[in-house]
């Protein structure tokens, strides 16, 4: 099994299902998707994943929310309930000001020694200290052996 923990947040995982120039660095979250299906990497994501995906989804695209959504939950990601990381939650709430929402992510990375991926700029600068986090336009997927095409999303 990889060695690689990446724990993608909601802003990386939306960019999976929607396929539109406003989504910057899509190609990564893609070349994202395409390690861990090819077994390069590990994704572990939070229970809450759904729900944060599924609120933008319906928000922004209501006609095909529960198909883009019913794609996602396909995909059967690793969830990790919040029993064993809630109090990593809420020390990074303390801590750096943020929501109980992107810290779960955040927390998880921590508590199981992964690095959590976020295109959340604003989220990245209060939480920077924290450690275990990485800008998606910073990160470089790991060679994959059968990448030849990487938007296969």
């Amino acid at each position: 099994m990889p060695e690689t923990l990446l724990v993608p947040d909601a802003s990386v995982l939306l960019k999976w299902v929607l396929r539109s120039d406003e989504e910057d660095d899509r190609d990564r979250a893609l070349a994202l998707k395409a390690a861990w299906l090819a077994g390069s990497c590990q994704i572990l994501v939070p229970t809450l994943w759904a729900f944060e995906v599924g609120n933008v989804l319906g928000l922004k695209h209501p006609a095909k929310a529960d198909q883009l959504l019913d794609a996602m939950i396909d995909l059967r990601m690793p969830e990790e309930p919040p029993a064993a990381y809630t109090a990593a939650i809420f020390r990074l709430m303390r801590d750096h000001h943020v929501t109980c929402y992107d810290a779960a992510y955040h927390a998880l990375a921590v508590v199981r020694g992964g690095t959590m991926l976020t295109a959340d700029r604003r989220y990245a600068r209060k939480a920077e200290g924290a450690g275990h986090l990485q800008l998606l336009d910073a990160w470089r997927p790991p060679s994959m052996p059968n990448a030849s095409r990487l938007d296969e999303g």
